[in-house]
């Protein structure tokens, strides 16, 4: 059986991939799976006294950036909380699966870089150990 490695992150460290988010990308919307990680409690980069939970301070980030995502054409699909591992097998799992749908991957990126998502990343990078960000197509979205 083959192992992946996989590495959680919460920026990109890859500059071929931040290169690519440059690139218009595939037609029509995107998908973004998010596999979020926490840490267990939040850090500030500003070194703020903070009594909250990484989750608690994502969840700050997660009512700023609802309204963004709309506003750059896109709608939040599904949040959820990590159960169990059903079928595979991994070291550790994730806090939370999300799927965001976004009009086309400039969308995402426009809204990444404003000034408002500026503002409320603070709480991202709190908050989070790390995570994976796939883009996905849709081969089937039920209406």
């Amino acid at each position: 059986m083959h192992r992946m490695q996989i590495t959680n992150e919460v920026v990109p460290s890859d500059p071929a991939r931040l290169a690519q988010m440059g690139e218009p990308g595939p037609d029509g919307p995107i998908y973004m799976v998010n596999l979020l990680k926490f840490k267990e409690h939040a850090e500030y980069d500003d070194g703020r006294d903070t009594e909250l939970s990484g989750s608690e301070a994502y969840a700050l980030y997660g009512a700023g950036v609802v309204p963004l995502v709309a506003e750059h054409g896109g709608r939040i699909v599904f949040s959820g909380a990590v159960n169990w591992l059903m079928l595979g097998q991994a070291d550790d799992l994730w806090d939370q699966v999300a799927v965001v749908e976004y009009p086309n991957r400039g969308a995402l990126v426009a809204m990444a870089t404003s000034d408002a998502y500026q503002e409320i990343a603070v709480h991202r990078s709190a908050g989070l150990a790390g995570q994976l960000n796939i883009e996905t197509t849709g081969l089937f979205v039920p209406a």
